[in-house]
């Protein structure tokens, strides 16, 4: 018989997997908060999954394993998809305010050079 915190683990990390697939941006605030939630009931979970192991949860362990690889994947996708969406939005403020501000980046020194002298 498998351990329920064994379980528990395997429909949290389905859980974040399917959390990060959420792609709009209006929900993301609270998709991290959910993300959140969700690690750290498997930060509990993992104090109550020790050894030793059932020959039954040491196949499940390793369908864990390789259910972690695709929560640490997608998280990982989820995080890099933010940073990008951060530059942009940078990247747009400072064009904006080079439309604002054009001479906002030139030296204010005033010296002036006449190429046709």
């Amino acid at each position: 018989m498998i351990r329920p915190a064994m379980t528990m683990w395997r429909d949290r990390s389905l859980r974040l997997i399917a959390l990060v697939q959420v792609i709009d941006e209006e929900k993301r605030d609270e998709v991290i908060e959910q993300i959140n939630k969700i690690l750290n009931e498997r930060d509990l979970l993992q104090s109550q999954i020790a050894q030793p192991f059932t020959a039954e949860e040491d196949e499940f362990g390793e369908e864990l394993i390789r259910l972690e690889k695709d929560v640490q994947t997608s998280l990982e996708r989820f995080t890099h998809a933010i940073r990008t969406d951060i530059s942009q939005s940078q990247a747009k403020k400072e064009n904006m305010n080079s439309y604002v501000n054009p001479y906002g980046k030139m030296s204010p020194d005033g010296a002036y050079f006449d190429s046709k002298h």
